[in-house]
């Protein structure tokens, strides 16, 4: 079997969807693929931070979404183990939090409706160039594409198969997300804090909250688990004691993932394949989906005949959001694998708590 199209994406996550909305709303014929079939499950912190708010709603997906899968999220709050608490709210329009599976629902719904091809159960084997355009070989086709774009998440193939994997910077760190089904005790996303182990309880609907952890996988010796990791938070064990869980513990790392490029004359990569650090301050999801935007941008114009150039505008619009996560993101590492640093911080934020607002003002704040 054998298809033509204007516009191949690879993988069928917040990415590469929102990258198949664009193209096709603009006319273009693209063709999704992933190995999975939709609604596709991630392990994910599941908090949309208000960049990404924007993007969805742009995007036509907010609609979508369904009420019992989705929660307001107000702010972001740090949890001492002694107790301290230091907290402040987030931009407008605020945040969302939303289970992954309701978020790939309503993306891809979106994609159909704009008129692209979505392809379940369909691995990709081969990369290869072909003329003047691409050649995707899957275990079911033969995919010739003017354009293909890598977004196919941390192991991105992709980006293995054209040789742009680069050595990522940083601690070799892991995450592993479980749901509870209870009403959200917050409408705030709370961080609770311990030797190298970090837990982010997100309200993901009107009865469920999200419990994601990330640790260093240097710092914590033998086979982590959802019960084994709760028990370092003995406040939030507590609170979580006898509530049913509402999902199987979903696990993924190493996080730091790095390429070389970002694109040529015929390949792009976007989201987690083209580069990611760490979940640590929630921006996953909105880098993507602002990566996105930009890159069908420029697909478009290069598919109405601007050739590579356009690529130059995706690169500057995605290294210009990357550089702040990555400032941001490396910042907040480096306080949180310090215990002595880390609770001077969250000392001297709560008792200047307009430092910490500003702080995340500056961080989440529009662009």
């Amino acid at each position: 079997m054998s298809a033509r199209c204007d516009v191949a994406v690879v993988g069928g996550g917040p990415a590469g969807l929102a990258v198949a909305i664009g193209c096709a709303r603009r006319g273009h014929d693209v063709l999704v693929l992933d190995q999975a079939s939709w609604p596709i499950d991630k392990a994910c912190g599941e908090g949309v931070m208000p960049e990404g708010c924007r993007a969805l709603a742009e995007l036509g997906a907010l609609s979508e979404l369904d009420p019992a899968e989705r929660a307001p999220i107000e702010g972001i709050r740090y949890v001492r183990a002694d107790g301290l608490r230091v907290e402040a709210p987030l931009p407008a329009p605020g945040g969302l939090g939303v289970r992954r599976t309701a978020l790939s629902a309503a993306l891809s719904a979106r994609a159909l409706a704009a008129g692209a091809r979505l392809a379940a159960g369909e691995p990709l084997l081969r990369v290869e160039r072909a003329g003047g355009g691409a050649r995707l070989v899957t275990r079911r086709r033969v995919v010739e594409a003017r354009y293909v774009v890598g977004a196919d998440g941390l192991g991105s193939r992709v980006r293995r198969a054209l040789g742009w994997d680069a050595p990522p910077a940083g601690p070799r760190r892991l995450g592993l997300r479980q749901h509870f089904r209870c009403a959200p005790w917050s409408t705030f996303v709370e961080v609770h804090l311990s030797d190298g182990v970090e837990a982010y309880v997100t309200p993901a609907g009107p009865a469920r909250v999200g419990v994601a952890y990330l640790w260093d996988g240097d710092r914590l010796g033998g086979r982590a688990s959802a019960e084994r990791l709760v028990r370092r938070f003995p406040a939030l064990a507590e609170r979580l004691a006898g509530v049913p869980a509402d999902s199987a513990p979903r696990g993924s790392g190493p996080l730091a993932r790095a390429s070389a490029r970002l694109h040529d004359d015929r390949f792009a990569l976007v989201g987690d394949a083209a580069g990611y650090i760490d979940a640590i301050t929630g921006e996953g999801i909105s880098l993507a989906l602002v990566g996105a935007a930009a890159l069908s941008t420029a697909l478009d114009a290069a598919l109405r005949g601007g050739g590579a150039a356009p690529f130059a505008g995706y690169a500057r619009v995605f290294r210009r959001a990357f550089l702040r996560y990555a400032v941001a993101t490396r910042a907040v590492l480096f306080i949180a694998r310090r215990p002595r640093l880390r609770d001077g911080v969250l000392s001297g934020l709560a008792l200047a708590p307009w430092l910490f607002r500003g702080a995340v003002g500056a961080v989440l704040g529009p662009r």
